[in-house]
């Protein structure tokens, strides 16, 4: 055997062997993403975006910071209710600005944009995975079945194929939910952070910072 086919056999091999776990994967991702889709719905549901309740809360913040007094402002921000992350932010941030502690609310800020860039690692993450395997699970059976057609196995050429539409289904199934669910929770947490960058803009501009 020359070295160039003991090349070839062993690339062969190791494809081979990769079926098996893009397959365990691409299972775990079809599962995944469906998860996925009920946190989303769920999260949807409970989004209540009010931008007129956001503005007059906001006065408030800014009428009570022209008189210098934190503690009111404080409460106006604990009054804010929108969606869960603009709600949580305000929370935060009122002990801070009761404290005067102004770099601590711009560093809140930025922890907000990561957590919600980190939360859309999971599903953007599945929509370019997901493809991927599912292109490694069409192209792995494909040596498989055309020895079996060479070899006149119709049933070897059967199954291989089956294993290939099958896995391209499911890796493009998945990114398809990904990928929906990563757009639009883009646009919620463009949203989000617009109002967060709002109150803050609020707080910098009352206080000099």
């Amino acid at each position: 055997m020359s070295n160039m086919d003991l090349l070839f056999r062993t690339i062969y091999v190791f494809s081979s062997a990769l079926l098996y776990p893009v397959m365990i994967f691409l299972t775990l991702l079809v599962f995944v993403s469906l998860i996925q889709l009920g946190e989303f719905l769920s999260e949807y549901s409970k989004r209540t975006r009010d931008r007129n309740s956001l503005e007059v809360s906001c006065k408030k913040i800014r009428q009570s910071l022209n008189s210098s007094g934190f503690s009111e402002a404080s409460k106006a921000l604990l009054n804010i209710k929108q969606n869960y992350m603009v709600t949580t932010f305000a929370k935060e941030s009122a002990q801070y600005l009761e404290e005067q502690n102004f770099p601590a609310i711009g560093k809140l800020s930025e922890e907000y944009e990561i957590r919600m860039a980190k939360r859309l690692e999971h599903t953007k993450i599945i929509s370019t995975v997901a493809p991927m395997l599912g292109l490694m699970g069409t192209l792995i059976p494909l040596g498989p079945a055309l020895i079996g057609l060479s070899q006149g196995d119709l049933e070897t050429l059967a199954q291989n194929l089956m294993i290939a539409f099958a896995t391209t289904v499911v890796g493009l199934f998945s990114a398809g939910i990904a990928y929906v669910l990563t757009q639009v929770r883009r646009r919620w947490y463009w949203e989000d952070m617009s109002d967060i960058d709002y109150i803050l803009d609020i707080v910098e501009e009352k206080t000099g910072n």
